[in-house]
């Protein structure tokens, strides 16, 4: 006999907008969800700050709930927004210029059936203007293969893992959180996250490693996993396959890392990345220059060593101002402490 298919948990899918720049890969977001082979609990668009897009999205979006973000502009302002209106099990968020593949809903969500995993990601496919720009590397030859900047543009990178795994974090295009998990440990950062002038970033890695912390300090098992048949297509704009873009981006992912360090300590921190600095780049500088790409090879030194500044300068006194934790109920009330080393 066969054994009966696991019960799903309920899932709210979170889609966060803001500019109607972004309309059609709204629109293709929203469908992608629709056509999944599991039905969603329920869809919610959070639109930032923007009463024009607002107005538009209701009036195009009558089968979803259309949401003007409560919180602080951003995008983790639109997320806790999301989170305190959500009704599902487990809360997943697929950002604006994604789609989702066949499949991806289910991916998701059957990891949930161990009680202890709080948190499911998955992959992010880069869906280019063109063929992929030399600047990028790739470490193989399918449509689908990765590179190890492909985090640049919001993507899975070489190093990731190929099955699925327990991950210290998860990419926000593509991520879900059981909704208990929030009241336990407080929302997203909303100190956090690039708007404006504000650079920093990596609000999903401090939001998972502050669960992992959190439940140990209960005494309980959290299992945060990237499950790699949970795919979504991610558009990347002209803008970001340039040398500007790829320096500041790296910039700022060094800010960010410093700020993140100060919340969590540098040890959970920064443990994936040093192994990415002392395994992976080596190796793709050492694969770009053998196969007459210098372009990608000089491209990883530049992103390494701007990521390292930016870090460098994001740890000197009074460079980033206080990054404010979210309280259980999801006010941003507590302040970060200076902490520099392991927890």
């Amino acid at each position: 006999m066969t054994s009966p298919a696991p019960v799903l948990p309920r899932a709210t899918v979170v889609i966060c907008v803001y500019t109607e720049k972004r309309w059609d890969d709204i629109v293709a977001a929203v469908g992608s969800v629709a056509a999944q082979d599991v039905r969603a609990a329920e869809v919610l668009v959070v639109v930032d700050h923007n009463p024009a897009l607002l107005e538009r999205a209701r009036a195009q979006f009558g089968d979803v709930r259309v949401l003007a973000n409560a919180h602080r502009q951003g995008l983790s302002g639109a997320r806790n927004t999301a989170v305190a209106a959500a009704s599902g099990d487990v809360v997943v968020f697929l950002d604006d210029d994604a789609a989702a593949r066949p499949g991806w809903l289910r991916a998701l969500l059957t990891p949930y059936a161990d009680p202890d995993v709080v948190a499911v990601g998955g992959v992010a496919h880069p869906r280019f203007p063109d063929t992929r720009p030399g600047l990028l590397p790739t470490g193989g030859s399918s449509a689908d293969a990765t590179g190890e900047l492909d985090w640049v543009v919001g993507c899975t990178y070489t190093g990731q893992p190929t099955e699925r795994a327990e991950v210290r974090n998860l990419m926000g295009c593509n991520m879900s959180v059981r909704r208990e998990v929030f009241a336990r440990v407080g929302g997203f950062a909303e100190d956090l996250g690039r708007i404006g002038r504000n650079p920093l970033g990596c609000e999903e890695t401090e939001l998972c490693i502050r669960i992992r912390q959190s439940y140990r300090r209960m005494g309980r098992d959290a299992r945060v996993v990237f499950e790699p048949a949970a795919q979504v297509d991610h558009r990347v704009s002209g803008d970001r396959v340039r040398w500007a873009y790829l320096r500041r981006r790296s910039w700022s992912e060094g800010l960010s890392k410093a700020a993140v360090s100060r919340l969590v300590g540098s040890d959970d921190a920064l443990s994936t990345e040093r192994a990415y600095v002392a395994t992976v780049l080596p190796g793709a500088v050492a694969r770009e220059l053998r196969a007459g790409r210098p372009t990608s090879a000089l491209a990883i030194v530049t992103a390494l060593a701007a990521t390292a500044a930016g870090y460098l300068r994001g740890r000197l006194p009074g460079a980033t101002a206080a990054v404010r934790l979210p309280a259980a109920d999801g006010a941003p009330t507590a302040l970060a402490t200076n902490r520099t080393g392991g927890v």
